[in-house]
């Protein structure tokens, strides 16, 4: 297979953590007979400096004319003004939006060589294994706005949470169909004792597992309590399934489990096989330039693309692999308790592919 991967480095670490994925990527495609090709592209905080616009157009184009998308990190002290009409953020919702990417996967694992690194009892954290469904373009981040004129006690402020049926299905179907090679049980969460659109989330997610013939377990959970849950009993979750701002909040409390968000991928995907794959964590401006990142988050980022956007489970697998014998040389960044540079993490990683 030949395919065209657009990268977008971003900013602070994001350069650094992308090459070195970049690099393993290719040399787990080549490994299995597969070429890949890289077309660099703008995007977060460099973009605005140099188009004045966190996404321009010539990234939409080359991204929409790619197999896949590999994202590092944006943003950074230097564009940090919330009151700033062009913001790095805007760059990450308007290319989710542009490539039509509806669903966020994030995968939550328990390495064994980590688990000491978790602010939770090792008892709780082995063998945890789970799956954050989170739906990208709805909800609160997407719907109408006002934004504050002032301060003052007369200031008002809105933002509206709208959802659609065929939004709340489509990520629901989604999650479903994961499910079916995992463990058969989604926990679709909500807030349906207060929120409208939780109520029709509800009620089409039950739709869907009435369709459902491969025996699928759903369970309904309020988003607290889930919350709760999470850092109480975090093995009894397979597939977690929820609405935009409730995923974002739960997914980033799930990757607490493993001891260092720096370990965590995610795949952002749509209709098709597009997708567009990152690391959980910023762009860490604090460390960036120091050859100190982590950058098997976004290496494991990689392993994604290859299984969801170009069906090459045996690379995917591979990487997966190596980054497990990375860690149990213990060949270990700062945010994991060892010394190791960025450089020494790739060359391991490069060894044992």
């Amino acid at each position: 297979m030949q395919a065209n991967i657009v990268v977008l480095p971003g900013d602070g670490i994001g350069p650094e953590i992308t090459r070195v994925a970049q690099n393993v990527l290719g040399k787990a495609a080549e490994k299995f007979g597969h070429s890949l090709s890289f077309d660099e592209q703008l995007i977060g905080g460099i973009a605005i400096d140099r188009s004045g616009t966190a996404l321009p157009e010539a990234t939409i184009s080359a991204c929409k004319s790619a197999q896949a998308v590999l994202l590092g990190a944006v943003g950074g002290p230097k564009w940090d003004d919330p009151k700033a009409k062009v913001r790095p953020e805007q760059g990450l919702l308007a290319i989710r939006k542009a490539l039509g990417l509806y669903a966020n996967l994030r995968p939550v694992r328990g390495y064994s060589e980590l688990l000491d690194a978790s602010p939770l009892k090792r008892e709780l954290v082995e063998g945890v294994d789970l799956l954050c469904v989170r739906e990208l373009t709805g909800g609160l981040y997407f719907g109408d706005r006002q934004e504050p004129a002032d301060a003052s006690d007369d200031a008002r402020a809105y933002d509206t949470m709208v959802y659609t049926g065929r939004e709340v299905r489509r990520v629901v179907e989604l999650a479903f169909k994961i499910a079916q090679g995992r463990r058969k049980k989604v926990t679709s969460v909500d807030k349906a004792n207060v929120l409208a659109s939780s109520r029709l989330w509800r009620a089409v997610t039950v739709e869907v597992q009435k369709k459902d013939t491969t025996g699928i377990s759903l369970e309904h959970q309020l988003v607290d309590s889930c919350a709760m849950r999470l850092v109480t009993n975090p093995g009894s979750f397979d597939v977690i399934v929820t609405e935009n701002m409730f995923g974002d909040i739960l997914s980033d409390e799930a990757a607490v489990l493993t001891g260092s968000l720096g370990m965590l991928p995610s795949a952002s995907l749509g209709e098709g096989t597009m997708g567009l794959y990152e690391p959980i964590h910023g762009s860490a401006p604090d460390i960036a330039g120091k050859g100190i990142a982590n950058p098997l988050g976004t290496v494991l980022s990689a392993a994604l693309l290859l299984r969801h956007s170009l069906g090459l489970e045996e690379p995917a697998l591979a990487i997966e692999a190596a980054v497990s014998k990375v860690l149990g040389q213990k060949v270990l960044t700062r945010d994991l308790g060892g010394q190791a540079s960025t450089a020494d993490v790739e060359k391991a990683l490069l060894s044992a592919l």
